[in-house]
């Protein structure tokens, strides 16, 4: 019988950063394979593809959808970053870091192949 997977949960944002499972974050964060980690980013202007090399290494088969949370308001990120997920077909879903937050803890809970890079609020 497999194990279930134990994705972490963003139990609260702002501040400038998050709590996942008991831990604070200062500043961006990055889920991916079920591992939270701090995410050099701070602000939407701060992007680039390089920072999501991880999640490109990982590819489809640890990642089907990044959840890109965009700080306070809905602005498009650079567009180097969207390049770069469209040249490897990577889905990304652009949301306030809010709804990315909630966004995220939903699909993890169903058992999704999610990753969450989140800026902070």
């Amino acid at each position: 019988m497999a194990a279930l997977r134990q994705a972490p949960a963003i139990e609260a944002f702002g501040g400038g950063g998050f709590r996942v499972d008991g831990v604070r974050f200062e500043g961006g964060l990055l889920i991916l394979n079920d591992q939270a980690q701090a995410w050099r980013p701070r602000r939407l202007a701060d992007l680039a593809p390089a920072d999501f090399d991880a999640v490109f290494a990982a590819g489809s088969d640890v990642v089907e959808l990044v959840i890109l949370g965009l700080g306070p308001s809905m602005l498009p990120p650079p567009r180097p970053v969207r390049e770069a997920f469209e040249q490897r077909r990577l889905g990304l879903e652009l949301l306030v870091t809010a709804e990315a937050c909630r966004l995220y803890n939903l699909l993890a809970q169903e058992g999704r192949r999610v990753a969450a890079a989140l800026l902070p609020v």
